[in-house]
């Protein structure tokens, strides 16, 4: 069959990259792609934000499965306008994408669906929402209610910076209509894990566990990125976790869904904290997790094709996923200055040596320009290996980017600590 990827991030190369793998794939097509998706599809320039062009695309290639990979486009309604004229869709419709696309209408689901979360109040006067951090003092969180591409929390430690936080957000400074509306939460203690599902209809099919390094420097310190690195799985996540995981979130929340006449079809990632009082939900987003997509691509040995195809046509009841047991672990190399301002077009060198060492490269926010590759974006690479255990790939990881050559690239040096911990007896 042929596919096409709509997105040019480091999700859509690994998705892309597995898709060309899979025997039932004959051809993939991506827009707009990027330099490293090239090697794995044909790129079409067309951004993943502009309906209609990718709309007129569609109808010219008339791909048999259209796999929407980041969340602005399925927030904006490309899925609903793309099955109106018949496409295979592996993406939610703009009704479901709101579990995303709003994070006041998800808590609010949440809330009625009994689904477990922190506590929360929306706000959209600066004055009440002080009022509010007032009462329950810090650390709290901040959240601004639209799409801020994974950036748009703030753990504030002192009431002052929450308040800060939330006037700046409201005031449309910090992440503009996106801050327009604010969530602000309790602060849960305990371990983060991304726990992600294939959805069609009534079928939930989970995926394997991943841990994603939201803040910027090691030991989780500094401010909230769109994620520094991930590995798979996650050792936090256990068979109970996962079953409690499906039977107190996903299928409350789906259920709440078609209870309001939405049907889901795509992919479901619950962000949950495993707090001493049980397993809480912090966020739901409707896509594969970037960088968590990575390390679950590397260890999916199952047609992604077929399973895909499967849940657009909804036929995926049976479908059953298998695994390589090894240990998938992605360091993201972002451009220095991130998640703030960066200086762009900087030569990348080494890459192929980077892959020689054992791993794969995932392009993210890079270009190609004279001939050299070049940063474009925040988050730039996604180094990416395999290998028998957690610490092992970590230092396979470490070891090849000792290869790179780019002075303004930045990384965390502890991806995967926890698991490390676990693995070496110390926790």
């Amino acid at each position: 069959m042929k596919v096409l990827v709509i997105g040019g991030g480091g999700r859509e190369h690994a998705l892309c990259w597995k898709l060309k793998r899979s025997p039932s794939v004959t051809e993939v097509i991506c827009a707009p792609g990027n330099p490293g998706i090239a090697q794995e599809a044909r790129c079409i320039p067309i951004s993943a934000e502009d309906i209609e062009p990718l709309m007129k695309l569609a109808r010219f290639e008339q791909p048999d499965l259209v796999v929407v990979g980041p969340e602005v486009p399925l927030v904006k309604g490309l899925a609903d306008q793309l099955r109106a004229e018949n496409f295979a869709v592996f993406g939610p419709d703009q009704a479901a994408a709101e579990l995303e696309g709003s994070k006041s209408f998800s808590k609010t689901l949440m809330d009625e669906a009994g689904v477990p979360t922190a506590k929360f109040e929306t706000h959209t006067d600066p004055d009440q929402a002080e009022a509010l951090i007032r009462k329950w003092g810090a650390p709290i969180v901040v959240k601004a209610s639209g799409l801020a591409a994974g950036k748009g929390v703030i753990v504030a430690t002192s009431e002052d910076e929450a308040i800060a936080a939330a006037r700046d957000m409201l005031s449309g400074n910090s992440f503009g209509d996106a801050g327009s509306q604010v969530v602000i939460e309790e602060f849960l203690v305990g371990e983060e894990a991304s726990c992600l599902f294939i959805v069609s209809g009534d079928t939930i099919l989970p995926l394997a566990s991943s841990q994603d390094h939201k803040a910027l420097l090691d030991g989780d310190k500094g401010p909230n990125t769109g994620g520094m690195g991930a590995y798979s799985p996650a050792p936090c996540v256990t068979a109970d976790v996962e079953q409690e995981v499906l039977e107190t979130i996903a299928k409350p929340t789906i259920s709440a869904l078609k209870a309001r006449g939405i049907n889901f079809i795509g992919t479901l990632y619950a962000g949950v904290m495993l707090t001493a009082s049980g397993i809480k939900t912090l966020e739901f987003n409707v896509r594969f997790g970037d960088p968590e997509c990575q390390p679950l691509m590397s260890r999916l040995k199952s047609d992604l094709g077929v399973v895909l195809l499967a849940a657009a046509q909804s036929k995926l009841e049976g479908t059953v996923l298998e695994w390589d047991e090894r240990k998938a672990l992605c360091v993201v190399v972002v451009s220095g200055g991130y998640p703030n301002d960066f200086e762009k077009d900087q030569p990348i060198r080494g890459l192929d040596a980077v892959e020689a060492a054992g791993t794969y490269v995932f392009h993210a926010g890079t270009a190609e320009k004279e001939g050299e590759i070049v940063n474009v974006g925040g988050r730039v690479l996604g180094v990416t290996t395999l290998a028998d255990s957690v610490q092992e790939a970590q230092e396979k990881v470490y070891k090849a980017l000792e290869n790179m050559d780019w002075p303004g690239g930045f990384y965390r040096k502890d991806i995967g600590y926890r698991a490390v911990a676990r693995e070496l007896g110390k926790v």
